[in-house]
C-alpha cells in the first residue's frame, strides 16, 4: 500500500493539493513510496564496493568569492558542511560489472532513492595505519542525564577542526567508551546504523568524555537518471561516467 500522499488525479496541475508541492508522477497519477509526505526514500543497501573500488571522487566545498575594485576580495560559504561526488564508472574493469551496475540502477530507480556508498579513501574512524579503537573520536560529553549521542568524525589541520556528521556507521564495527573505559556492543551501548545515533544503557557521568571508532558508509545516490553504456566502447577501454552525489542526513 502505498504512503504518502493520497492517490490524486488532476487534470491540469501535478501538485498535491494537502501541501501544493509536486509529487512523484505516472502519467495522471499522483504518489509517494515514501514513509511521509515528501520525505526522500533511502535504501539501506551498499553500492558494490568491488565497483566503488577505484572510483574517482572526494569532498566538494561551495565558496563564493567577490572581487572588489581595490583588488582585495570578499569570501562566504552558503554550505556548512562539504558534499561529496564520485564516479562510479572509474570502478568498471568488466563486462559482469556493467550487468551488476545496471541492476543497482534500476533496483533504485535511478535517482528516486538513497543507497550507502563505501568511499576506499575515508571510511574508516581511524588512520589507515591503525586498528579502530573505542578512543578514535569524541563524540561529546556526559551530563547525567543524556544517554544518545551523534556519531561523528574530526578533521584537524592547525589550529581548526572540522566535524563530520556520520549518519551511516557499518553495523557491527562500533567500540566505544566512556572516560578509559570501553564498553561491549550491544550490553553497554548499541547504535543506529541507519542514523548513526548511539546509545548508552546508562547515562554517562556529568563530564565525562565519550569516545566511538567505528567504519561508515556515505549515504549518496545516482546524479543522472541515464546510463549510457556500450560494451564496444568499454572493451576498447572508454569508461562510462557514472555520477553519484552525496545526500544531506
Amino acid at each position: 500500500m502505498l504512503q504518502g500522499c493520497r492517490l490524486l488525479r488532476l487534470l491540469r496541475f501535478n501538485r498535491c493539493d494537502d501541501c501544493q508541492r509536486p509529487c512523484h508522477t505516472r502519467q495522471s497519477t499522483i504518489f509517494t513510496t515514501q514513509k511521509g509526505p515528501h520525505d526522500m526514500a533511502f535504501h539501506e543497501v551498499r553500492f558494490p564496493p568491488t565497483l566503488s573500488f577505484g572510483a574517482l571522487g572526494g569532498p566538494e566545498r561551495r565558496t563564493e568569492i567577490v572581487e572588489l575594485a581595490n583588488g582585495f576580495e570578499e569570501r562566504n560559504t552558503p554550505w556548512m558542511a562539504s558534499r561529496r561526488r564520485y564516479d562510479a564508472g572509474t570502478g568498471l574493469r568488466k563486462l559482469d560489472d556493467l550487468e551488476l551496475l545496471i541492476a543497482f540502477f534500476e533496483a533504485r530507480a535511478g535517482r528516486l532513492h538513497g543507497f550507502r556508498w563505501k568511499d576506499w579513501g575515508d571510511y574508516r574512524s581511524a588512520p589507515a595505519s591503525r586498528p579502530i579503537t573505542g578512543f578514535d573520536q569524541l563524540l561529546g560529553h556526559g551530563d547525567g542525564v543524556s544517554r544518545s549521542f551523534a556519531l561523528r568524525k574530526g578533521y584537524a589541520s592547525g589550529a581548526q577542526t572540522y566535524w563530520r556528521k556520520i549518519t551511516k556507521p557499518v553495523a557491527g564495527s562500533l567500540r566505544a567508551a566512556v572516560g578509559e573505559t570501553e564498553l561491549a556492543l550491544g550490553e553497554d551501548v548499541s547504535v543506529d546504523a541507519a542514523s548513526g545515533i548511539v546509545t548508552f544503557k546508562r547515562a554517562p557521568e556529568t563530564g565525562t568524555e565519550l569516545r566511538a571508532g567505528f567504519e561508515f558508509d556515505v549515504p549518496v545516490r545516482f546524479d543522472s537518471d541515464l546510463l549510457q553504456l556500450s560494451v564496444a566502447s568499454f572493451r576498447a577501454g572508454e569508461v562510462p561516467k557514472v555520477p553519484v552525489i552525496e545526500v544531506r542526513a
